[in-house]
C-alpha cells in the first residue's frame, strides 16, 4: 500500500468530511486522512486558548502519524480562532483554512438578509466579524450559534430518520425566516452533513451555501504552489501506512464508535480507528 498522504483533514469531528469528498472529486489523484479530535469535542464551546491548545496538539499527532504534504483545517471555529498561531508553529507545511462563505452569501442574496448559521465562538470571533464588514457590506447578517444542532450532527444524525433530522433544523430556519433571509450560510463544517435538510426545510425562496468548493480549490491550489510539506516529508516520512480517505478520531466510546462505522459505510470511506 502506498503510504503517502497529500492532504490531512482536521476538526473536532465529523463535519469536515463533505470537504475531504469535494476535494477528492476535483482531484481523484490526491490521498487524504481524516482526523476528528472527538476527544475534545466540541471546540466552539471552549476559549480561544484551549481551541488553539487543542488544534496544535491534533496537528502535531497528524505530522507524527502521517506527515501529509498539507493540512486542510475543515472547522471553521479552529480556522477564525487559531489558523495563524497554527502556521506560524507547523511552517513550512502548508496549512488551509476554512472560514464562513460571507463572500458567496452577499454574492447570493437579493434581499440583502443573510443568516450565518455556526458555533459561538466562530459568530463571536473578531475575525468573522471582520469578514462581514469586508465583504457583506449593506447586508444585514443576522448570526446564531447552535451547539444543540452540532450535538445532534455528531452525536444522533446517522442514525436519525427523516423527520428528525427536519426537526433538529427548523429552530434554526425559522429563526431565519423570521429575520426574513433569503441566503443561509453554513458556518460550521458539521453542518454540510444537513445541507439537504436545512434546504428542504428553508423552501425554494431561499438559498443556502457553505465553503467546500472554495476550501477545495484553495487547497489543491496551495499544495500544488507550495513545497513545504515535501520537505517535511523528506527529513521526517510517512510514520505509518494509512487507506486513502480513512477516518480516524482521538476517541470513540463503545455507541460512538458503532456511529462512526456507520457513517463511514454511509460515505463508503474507511474506519481507520482511534489514535492518540
Amino acid at each position: 500500500m502506498n503510504s503517502f498522504v497529500d492532504f490531512a483533514f482536521l476538526d473536532s469531528g465529523t463535519g469536515g468530511i463533505p470537504y475531504m469528498k469535494e476535494l477528492k472529486k476535483m482531484s481523484p489523484e490526491s490521498r487524504c486522512v481524516y482526523l476528528g479530535d472527538t476527544a475534545h469535542f466540541p471546540y466552539g464551546q471552549k476559549s480561544a486558548e484551549q481551541i488553539t491548545e487543542c488544534a496544535s496538539g491534533a496537528v502535531s499527532l497528524i505530522i507524527k502519524k502521517w506527515n501529509p504534504r498539507a493540512i486542510v483545517i475543515a472547522c471553521n471555529t479552529i480556522s477564525v480562532t487559531s489558523l495563524s498561531e497554527l502556521r506560524k508553529s507547523f511552517a513550512p507545511l502548508p496549512i488551509v483554512g476554512t472560514v464562513p462563505a460571507i463572500r458567496l452569501g452577499a454574492k447570493v442574496t437579493q434581499n440583502k438578509k443573510i443568516g450565518l448559521l455556526a458555533t459561538n465562538a466562530t459568530v463571536n470571533n473578531p475575525y468573522n466579524k471582520k469578514l462581514i464588514s469586508d465583504f457583506a457590506q449593506g447586508c444585514d447578517v443576522f448570526s446564531r450559534g447552535d451547539p444543540d444542532l452540532i450535538s445532534f450532527i455528531e452525536h444522533s444524525l446517522f442514525t436519525a430518520t427523516a423527520s428528525e433530522r427536519l426537526d433538529a433544523v427548523r429552530p434554526a430556519v425559522d429563526y431565519f425566516k423570521e429575520c426574513g433571509c433569503d441566503t443561509i450560510i453554513l458556518g460550521c463544517t458539521h453542518f454540510t452533513h444537513i445541507y439537504a435538510d436545512v434546504q428542504k426545510a428553508a423552501g425554494d425562496d431561499i438559498k443556502v451555501v457553505d465553503s467546500r468548493d472554495g476550501v477545495a480549490k484553495q487547497a489543491l491550489r496551495v499544495e500544488r504552489e507550495c513545497d513545504g510539506g515535501a520537505v517535511l516529508q523528506s527529513e521526517h516520512g510517512c510514520k505509518e501506512l494509512v487507506q486513502d480517505m480513512s477516518f480516524f478520531a482521538t476517541s470513540a466510546p463503545p455507541r460512538q464508535k458503532r456511529e462512526y462505522k456507520l457513517l463511514c459505510s454511509n460515505f463508503c470511506i474507511p474506519w481507520g480507528g482511534v489514535v492518540r
